[in-house]
């Protein structure tokens, strides 16, 4: 196993490690945002938007990931849009990772008991007043957990961007298995490498569970 530490193959190796960070936290902001939003449209009392989230979150849940990297990749460029291939991934990851966001934020919002939203109304506060003052920051706590599994699998889904030219940790593993190195040396580091990140996300989540437990 010691052909990681040969100065290119670690090189190799850092650069995927690193661009799989960047890729899971960018696709992970834009999940968070994009989930937190549609989730509002979901419970929103305009018919339209209630539409629009349960479309999304319908159409991304059971679209294979693969199936989204490509339509993402292949049709977008002829539409005009050009960017470069980590921001497809992060498009493709983020857009699908939000539906599942969406879902946990709004069983989160479910939970909080409906008199809140009624109290909130008699002061004289609007939907979104409501629902960003009152309801979310009450969900948050319920939340969490949930929210650490989505964003532990984040990671792991990224791995699907070594096919679509992103030269993250899968696509690491491709180029090690080409130079001839054993294939279960090259899963050991690489599997390692998803560990170390998804056991930092889970003791992130476990931070924020422990602080809003003191405070509650």
């Amino acid at each position: 196993m010691g052909f990681l530490f040969e100065q290119d193959n670690f090189a190799l190796f850092r650069d995927g490690f690193l661009q799989t960070i960047e890729l899971s936290a960018l696709s992970a902001l834009l999940a968070l945002l994009l989930g937190t939003l549609l989730a509002a449209f979901r419970v929103s009392p305009v018919p339209v938007l209630r539409a629009f989230g349960t479309t999304w979150v319908t159409l991304f849940r059971n679209t294979p990931l693969t199936l989204l990297f490509f339509a993402v990749t292949f049709g977008l460029p002829p539409l005009g849009v050009h960017f470069s291939h980590l921001a497809f991934a992060v498009l493709a990851l983020g857009g699908y990772t939000a539906s599942f966001v969406c879902e946990v934020i709004r069983s989160g919002i479910n939970t909080v008991p409906l008199g809140q939203a009624e109290a909130a109304r008699s002061l004289g506060m609007n939907f979104f007043q409501t629902l960003t003052l009152v309801v979310l920051p009450q969900a948050t706590r319920t939340v969490l957990a949930p929210m650490s599994s989505v964003f532990i699998a984040l990671p792991r889904n990224s791995a699907i961007a070594g096919a679509f030219s992103v030269g993250e940790l899968y696509s690491a593993q491709q180029t090690f298995s080409e130079r001839g190195y054993s294939i279960f040396a090259i899963f050991f580091w690489v599997a390692c490498a998803y560990l170390l990140i998804s056991a930092t996300v889970a003791s992130f989540f476990r931070f924020l569970e422990s602080r809003l437990a003191v405070a509650r």
